[in-house]
């Protein structure tokens, strides 16, 4: 058992189909046990499915049909670090083209409202670079993109202009 699971609030029924694509998109990922209700209540009658557990990343959630009260907003979002253009393509487009919408510096927000920061370690690499002008460049660039051009961002980096 987990010291700590991420419990995240989808409305009636939206908990399993949303573990089920994360566990489709991402590596070290699946979908665990379901847990009925034992008793009526506001978000489920007795028997139906309450919460799913599942895994994303290697990290663990609990997904819980929790009903539309609550709805998720891009004060909480989920980082993904990511090694190549190929990865943060791959991530991105899977959540965009799933009924996900577009934000700004490789933010965006899937179907069921939770914002994702799809991030290329070579834009904190570029972000964080001791040499203060280079940074500024990259987050410059950054500030332009939705998705984020890794090519771009180490352009900028360098000094270079965009080749886009």
């Amino acid at each position: 058992m987990n010291k700590m699971t991420t419990c995240l609030w989808f409305d009636h029924g939206k908990a399993r189909e949303a573990a089920e694509f994360y566990a489709s998109v991402f590596p070290d990922s699946h979908v665990g046990k379901a847990h009925a209700s034992a008793a009526d209540n506001p978000s489920a009658k007795e028997g139906d499915e309450l919460t799913v557990e599942f895994t994303v990343l290697g990290q663990s959630f609990l997904g819980i049909n929790g009903g539309p009260l609550f709805k998720p907003n891009m004060a909480v979002s989920f980082m993904v670090m990511t090694d190549n253009q190929e990865d943060t393509d791959r991530y991105w487009n899977a959540i965009i083209n799933n009924g996900g919408e577009e934000s700004h510096c490789g933010w965006c927000t899937d179907r069921w409202g939770f914002a994702w920061q799809i991030t290329p370690r070579a834009l904190i690499e570029a972000t964080t670079d001791p040499d203060r002008a280079a940074a500024k460049r990259a987050m410059e660039a950054m500030m332009t993109m939705n998705k984020i051009d890794i090519a771009t961002i180490e352009a900028a980096r360098r000094g270079e202009p965009a080749t886009k």
